[in-house]
């Protein structure tokens, strides 16, 4: 490692800038067509995921040049959910973007490292905690002058092209890893068309049948209750924030002395976890693995099928598009702190019961989706793990890459 050398990012950047200050990028200056402001929803992978931006002017983003932002600039959040880094890759669908008030970046100097690599580095433990190290400790977090500190960080750094190696290999991970969530998402898809044709659309020939009957969802799914033992050191606490359209995207234990008191309940594999709060954000999840050392919030309603129909259809009963907007109004039109719905809310929803071959058509459909999904499931867990177990490895000389 004689040829790695140690250096402060303000002598490789040709640039840290931060976003606008609040009163110069508010919700009323937003345009349906222009520049598009990048926020935290943007910053969950390590590429900027290029999704549902608001916009401003060309004119607006021209007065506010020291928050334009480019392909190959890796942008950071300072405030709220900071730790969160991406970089915009260089093939991005926009030219231009224009950061939100609670983003800072940093331009590198393309002869001397990798916006990559870098971004890669931030994802590591060792680059989490020198971000994270400057953090405030009360109130909403956020970092203390996040320029002035980028600047002071020391790194690491091998060759120019043993960082491009190194950030090649995670590249290829994140690739993959990508490839089987857009599966996920075309499967779901299909799913979304299947239950629509079968409980939407007025279809002679498959809707308006004798050989099916309406009834409650409650006689077909019940919600359990069972209390966790906690009778182990550490466990998997999973809150309404930890999962998400479908998927546990939380897997990091912690001790049981420190849980809240309303991590009570157990699951079991198969179950379905649908939080009571605010259903359109699409916190529910399918519980795809052993799942004996994880417990559950009691804001998350334990769902299971009572074996009059798979779990596969009731799953994607609950999460389609129309089941999701009528329990957001009922959530709505309740008073209380949260829009919020209950299980005897879900169990009043009206539900189609196909009979005989419908019901075995529908179920094979169903299971073997949701079959489909679950295995795409498995496989990203393995590559994040194993792309999570070679970060520390490669970005501090452990393991080489042969450039």
């Amino acid at each position: 490692m004689s040829d790695w050398q140690e250096c402060k990012l303000e002598d490789v950047a040709e640039k840290i800038g931060m976003g606008p200050f609040g009163s110069n990028i508010k919700i009323s200056t937003f345009v349906s067509e222009g520049i598009p402001v990048i926020s935290g929803t943007h910053l969950h992978g390590i590429r900027l995921e290029d999704k549902e931006y608001n916009f401003v002017t060309l004119e607006h983003a021209n007065s506010l040049l020291t928050a334009n932002v480019y392909p190959g600039d890796v942008i950071f959040t300072h405030a709220g959910n900071i730790g969160q880094v991406a970089v915009i890759p260089q093939n991005s669908k926009y030219p231009r973007y224009i950061l939100s008030q609670r983003q800072f970046y940093f331009r590198p100097r393309k002869e001397k490292i990798s916006a990559e690599y870098l971004t890669y580095y931030f994802k590591s433990n060792e680059g989490q905690y020198k971000l994270l190290a400057n953090a405030n400790q009360t109130g909403v977090p956020s970092l203390a002058q996040p320029v002035s500190y980028l600047k002071t960080i020391d790194i690491l750094l091998p060759p120019l092209p043993e960082q491009r190696a190194i950030a090649a290999v995670f590249s290829s991970l994140d690739d993959k890893i990508d490839l089987l969530n857009r599966q996920n998402k075309t499967l779901e898809g299909l799913a979304q068309t299947l239950f629509r044709k079968w409980f939407e659309e007025e279809d002679d020939n498959f809707i308006q049948t004798s050989a099916n009957e309406k009834i409650r969802l409650g006689d077909i799914v019940e919600t359990v209750s069972k209390t966790h033992p906690l009778d182990r050191e550490t466990i998997i606490f999973l809150n309404t924030s930890d999962i998400d359209s479908g998927k546990v995207i939380k897997n990091t234990y912690e001790f049981v002395s420190g849980l809240p008191g309303q991590a009570k309940k157990s699951i079991q594999m198969g179950d379905i976890l649908f939080s009571e709060i605010r259903p359109a954000n699409k916190r529910y999840a399918y519980i795809d693995f052993d799942s004996q050392d994880y417990v559950v919030s009691t804001k998350l309603m334990v769902l299971r099928s009572k074996k009059i129909i798979a779990q596969a259809v009731i799953y994607f009963f609950l999460t389609r598009n129309k089941t999701l907007e009528s329990l957001q109004l009922l959530a709505e039109s309740r008073s209380g702190t949260f829009p919020q719905i209950t299980f005897d809310q879900i169990a009043e929803l009206n539900f189609r019961l196909p009979i005989g071959n419908l019901r075995t058509n529908l179920e094979n459909a169903a299971g073997n989706i949701l079959s489909k999904i679950c295995f795409n499931n498995k496989n990203v867990r393995t590559l994040s793990v194993l792309r999570d177990g070679l970060l520390p490895k490669l970005m501090s000389g452990e393991v080489r890459v042969k450039v």
